[in-house]
């Protein structure tokens, strides 16, 4: 596929594997803007380039409205503006995503802790 190729609603949707109603939403919230020829829409190499950030972002923790505000930087101020910003996100998640380990792995360390002291009492009554 060339990259002046156009997708179909559904093949974006398989490309990309995303529901129907996930894309519909994209565009609803703007992060994609298709063409449109009458009731058919079309994606371009731009809507896919910003799809496969979308996802990026999305499995990274990012929620849509800061990968849309993201976006925008690029479209209003530039790439080197945009990459600015995706460092003090990136920064921010790395964070946010640190402390969660720290919980989870506090968490575990709990639950642990309580079946090895319930298998103990199990263990005694036995």
């Amino acid at each position: 596929m060339s990259d002046d190729t156009r997708l179909t609603f559904k093949e974006m949707c398989a490309k990309f594997d995303v529901t129907p109603r996930t894309l519909r939403y994209y565009e609803y919230i703007e992060l994609l803007s298709p063409d449109r020829e009458g009731r058919t829409r079309y994606y371009g190499a731009r809507e896919r380039a910003r799809m496969e950030l979308i996802l990026r972002g999305r499995s990274f923790g990012f929620a849509l409205e800061d990968i849309r505000q993201w976006l925008l930087i690029y479209e209003n101020e530039g790439t080197e503006a945009q990459m600015h910003a995706w460092v003090v996100m990136a920064n921010g998640q790395i964070e946010e995503l640190s402390e969660k380990r720290k919980q989870l792995e506090d968490a575990l360390s709990e639950l642990t802790r309580l079946r090895d002291v319930t298998l103990e009492t199990l263990g005694d009554k036995s």
